[in-house]
């Protein structure tokens, strides 16, 4: 596809739910870290886990929902086929996991008859019965799919940073919140 209808920079709305939603992502790995190593904090830190981790869900959904709506900016043309093959997989599984992850989590409060508290007396209802085999799976399962997405989150940012600092190629441009202009001689081709 010609860039000569490819924006410069991912849109509007797209860019401050990618900031706001790595911001929760780093906090729910502080969270996830300490809640596995303070039980004496372990009640305050669930009670922060699940509001974010609702809030990553529906954020994720919009975020989804404006990406599939929008058109993404040409990749700089240094990166290689190979670099486009791993970016391009790598969207769904992150969009995936943005999804799966709460909804497994709520998934597993359910199968263990916990209360699903949002803030006060608000609470989500149980999305399946209490079984108690089935949370002790669910609940391994969200474990395993937080080291997978914590591990692409790295991946993620390990790359930016690549691209960033070391080939200077200005693919993070593509993401900040702020307007970018193309440089002097730059055009849309």
């Amino acid at each position: 596809m010609s860039t000569t209808n490819r924006p410069a920079q991912f849109a509007f709305l797209s860019r401050i739910l990618h900031w706001l939603m790595a911001a929760l992502l780093v906090a729910m790995l502080f969270i996830g870290v300490s809640m596995v190593a303070s039980l004496g904090d372990y009640h305050w830190l669930v009670a922060l886990h699940r509001p974010l981790g609702i809030a990553i869900l529906i954020l994720a959904v919009i975020r989804l929902v404006t990406r599939l709506l929008t058109k993404a900016p040409a990749l700089p043309a240094n990166i290689s086929h190979a670099e486009r093959v791993v970016i391009k997989m790598s969207e769904p599984v992150l969009y995936t996991l943005f999804i799966a992850l709460p909804l497994v989590g709520w998934a597993m409060l359910s199968a263990g008859h916990y209360p699903i508290v949002m803030f006060g007396s608000v609470h989500l209802p149980p999305i399946l019965p209490a079984k108690p085999e089935l949370y002790a799976t669910l609940r391994k399962t969200h474990t395993i799919l937080a080291y997978l997405l914590f591990l692409t989150f790295l991946a993620h940012a390990g790359a930016v940073l690549f691209h960033t600092l070391i080939l200077r190629d200005g693919i993070l441009s593509r993401m900040v919140p702020w307007t970018v202009r193309p440089a002097k001689g730059e055009g849309r081709s």
